[in-house]
């Protein structure tokens, strides 16, 4: 498969996020009961195809079929359409926890997400979540409110919001900066995420199943996005980055109430483990890996490391790369030969139509045995200002790559390692990354969890990824037959 950050080229963020905003203000928005409209159908298969590219593809083969199959048996329970031909469920190669839908019965699951469920009936809870989103035109309401609140367009509301805080530098940069970030689809409220979870809880008993599934898939979501703040050096509190689902924690308990003598007792976990079993989990080589402080794509040929104490997260068209002292993202941009001419257009597109950033110098170096050329710019942030760094560096006469960075300015650059990292890769080395898979094992007498986590294929917190990954808690004990999860390296 060819890698994904050259397949999808230079689909911009932007594009996608404008496409999402464009077309769902005006009109009187149908109610929760009224079945797809024509207007929805179409808006939604515009935005498929652009979905798809930013999250990774839609994944093909058994495991896809199957979770199609569930999404669609589940999303004909909401009375949007009469039919399962009415809705569209794709599983994406992405390694992010996510899930979300757009009008017109569009739903959508990342592999790493059905990695985390342990059974049939959460898979069932979270589609059957994201179709409430739809039968509740949530989508169409917070464009709504965005617009009669005069907000400019989705992508900068949403950037500046949640990565570079509300101020003037999310106006500023926020509609080039971090596109990788997957932050692209809508952030709801509370109370429609509330709304969402009810209308699930509610599709979940209509079709037989455990109605508790939304509940424990939440505690699994909420669980798995602690350690990994805890790994990654954050604050627990603040949310999985690319996740439309915040704070999954608050709402787990509410979650369990609501479902509370509903009727429905089907699980089908050994048919869900059997049919997720060697399912991808983190991230695809073909998108680049990261392990520990560094990223390595073994397509791409490239590698670099992240300060210390810093986290990355990756995504299909490129990795981010946060702390304390900064952010930034690794991506590509259409490359003609001329690198100092591709940082100027690189610091055009952070500013955008309103803002023009151009930096007074450009210096040039080699960094590793490749020509590189970098050059900052100071932007006001409010009462402060910060520095805006792009680095760029030739690795053929048609392709080029670049760090861009924010940081407080005037300080050192904390980047400054990562920018001199940046290095070619040989065949052997990329021959030596090897993918992260799902292995379902039966639990024999005499296992143990700390003997099982042993074979995870991490070389820290394995008993907590362990656990998190079975939805075990910390009493919790295994029993022989039982059937488990386990993350292993296998081609």
């Amino acid at each position: 498969m060819a890698n994904t950050w050259r397949k999808i080229g230079l689909a911009g963020t932007a594009t996608l996020a404008l496409a999402l905003t464009g077309c769902m203000g005006g009109g009187e928005i149908p109610s929760a009961s009224t079945p797809i409209t024509t207007s929805e159908a179409q808006q939604g298969a515009e935005f498929h195809p652009q979905l798809l590219n930013q999250f990774g593809g839609a994944m093909s083969g058994s495991q896809a079929q199957y979770v199609e199959q569930i999404g669609k048996n589940i999303a004909v329970q909401s009375g949007l359409g009469n039919a399962r031909e009415s809705f569209t469920v794709s599983l994406l190669n992405s390694p992010v926890n996510n899930a979300f839908a757009v009008p017109g019965g569009y739903i959508y699951t990342t592999r790493q997400l059905v990695t985390l469920m342990n059974n049939e009936a959460e898979l069932a809870a979270v589609l059957g979540h994201e179709v409430g989103h739809v039968a509740a035109r949530h989508s169409q309401r917070r464009q709504q409110r965005a617009q009669r609140n005069q907000i400019g367009g989705m992508l900068g509301a949403v950037l500046s919001g949640v990565l570079l805080g509300d101020s003037s530098i999310g106006n500023t940069v926020s509609r080039g900066f971090l596109q990788g970030s997957q932050l692209l689809t809508l952030r709801f409220s509370r109370s429609q995420e509330t709304q969402a979870d009810d209308l699930g809880i509610q599709y979940l008993t209509s079709a037989g199943y455990d109605p508790d599934a939304m509940g424990t898939v939440l505690a699994s979501l909420a669980a798995q996005n602690s350690l990994d703040a805890r790994l990654q050096g954050r604050n627990a509190s603040v949310p999985a980055w690319a996740s439309t689902h915040p704070e999954p924690a608050s709402r787990v308990q509410r979650a369990l109430t609501a479902s509370k003598d509903l009727p429905g007792t089907v699980t089908n976990r050994d048919t869900f483990l059997a049919r997720i079993d060697g399912l991808i989990y983190g991230d695809d080589p073909s998108q680049g890996v990261i392990e520990g402080s560094r990223f390595i794509h073994p397509e791409l040929r490239l590698s670099f490391t992240a300060p210390q104490g810093y986290y990355m997260v990756n995504s299909t068209r490129a990795v981010s790369i946060n702390g304390q002292g900064g952010q930034g993202q690794l991506t590509l941009a259409s490359y003609s030969g001329d690198l100092a001419s591709y940082v100027r257009q690189q610091f055009a597109s952070l500013g955008g139509e309103d803002n023009r950033l151009e930096p007074q110098t450009l210096d040039r170096t080699t960094v590793n045995g490749l020509s590189a050329v970098y050059g900052q710019v100071r932007v006001n942030n409010g009462n402060s200002q910060v520095d805006v760094t792009v680095f760029a560096y030739e690795f053929a006469r048609d392709r080029a790559y670049h760090f861009a960075t924010i940081t407080p300015a005037g300080r050192a650059n904390p980047f400054g390692s990562m920018f001199q990292s940046m290095r070619r890769i040989s065949a052997n080395e990329a021959a030596q990354v090897i993918p992260r898979r799902l292995d379902v094992v039966t639990v024999q007498r005499g296992d143990t969890i700390s003997g099982l986590a042993r074979r995870m294929a991490y070389e820290n917190a394995q008993e907590e990824r362990f656990r998190v990954l079975n939805g075990l808690g910390r009493s919790d004990t295994l029993r022989a037959g039982q059937r488990v999860k386990l993350v292993v390296r296998a081609r």
